[in-house]
């Protein structure tokens, strides 16, 4: 493997383990507040969290880009005050990856929580337990496949992601060049070899992640029903 290869690899893994990370520290309070919250507004919240499932990739990462370009407000101010350009670097794709990934992890979380019985939570408020304590000791413990769901689908939802990175990174080798973008490239170079091996690599990961969330998912119900 050459040294391309493994950088573009590198930055694939790297994007991918930021953005989980991040979601997955943001999804839980969402998740908890869209399954749990009386308030009739927050449909309004579902639907913008939701978006990414059915707005076209290209879509948000051109008005991700107007919004990081310096000749915008935000953009200008982050870069007139912070000295920051999000447009074409890291940190860019790293936020637009985490605004497309959201409804991975907060849906799959959510899930969880929709499914468990009301009572449970009632029971923690009247032993006497704090919202956070229940949510910590009693919520979450109950919800580990869900969470693993969360977590296995954004990761291998980012590491195939193409269209929001290209529109915000424009595809910079060792800076914002993924696997996905790669495969593209070596097509359009029409270097069959090298393109199929990222796809094979990026097949077999996806598959891999889809076989864990199904195998736990599964030994799951199985501990239920005893």
């Amino acid at each position: 493997m050459n040294a391309d290869f493994l950088i573009t690899f590198w930055i694939s893994v790297k994007l991918a383990t930021l953005t989980t990370i991040i979601l997955f520290v943001i999804g839980i309070p969402l998740a908890y507040y869209l399954t749990y919250s009386k308030l009739r507004f927050k449909v309004v919240l579902q639907a913008l969290i939701s978006m990414p499932l059915v707005l076209p990739p290209s879509v948000l990462g051109f008005y991700l880009l107007l919004a990081f370009s310096p000749n915008y407000w935000f953009g200008n101010f982050l870069n007139s005050y912070f000295n920051v350009q999000l447009a074409f670097s890291f940190a860019g794709i790293l936020i637009g990856s985490i605004i497309f990934n959201l409804p991975f992890m907060v849906n799959a979380i959510q899930s969880g929580f929709s499914n468990l019985p009301i009572s449970l939570k009632d029971a923690s408020y009247t032993l006497g337990k704090s919202r956070l304590t229940t949510i910590r000791k009693v919520l979450l413990p109950n919800i580990k496949p869900a969470m693993i769901t969360g977590l296995c689908l954004t990761f291998a939802h980012t590491i195939g992601e193409f269209g929001v990175i290209l529109m915000i990174g424009g595809n910079i080798p060792g800076k914002t060049r993924v696997a996905s973008l790669a495969v593209y490239d070596e097509v359009q170079a029409l270097n069959f070899d090298m393109a199929n091996k990222y796809a094979i690599f990026l097949f077999l990961f996806s598959f891999v992640i889809l076989l864990i969330v199904y195998s736990i998912n599964r030994e799951y119900l199985k501990w239920k029903r005893f």
